[in-house]
């Protein structure tokens, strides 16, 4: 799987989101950036990016998604990586 095509999954589940993915076409780094993540825990945020590639997860074409959840607010100032 390429990093592309994460980012798309997450971007379709969370509309309006600013993703950013990066891999090794297993292993992956996001870092989502959406106002869907206003008062929601850590643990909320994780499971709303999760929901958005939950298949390829089950399939196993997606082996490990790490994942940063932030706020607008959260992000402002900080760049992202």
């Amino acid at each position: 799987m390429e990093t592309e095509v994460v980012a798309q999954l997450i971007r379709a589940g969370l509309p309006g989101a600013e993703v950013q993915v990066t891999g090794d076409g297993a292993h992956f780094e996001a870092i989502v950036v959406s106002d869907a993540f206003e008062g929601l825990s850590l643990i909320k945020r994780e499971r709303l990016v999760m929901e958005t590639v939950r298949e390829q997860l089950a399939s196993g074409e997606l082996h490990a998604l790490s994942i940063k959840a932030r706020t607008p607010a959260q992000q402002a100032g900080v760049k992202l990586e």
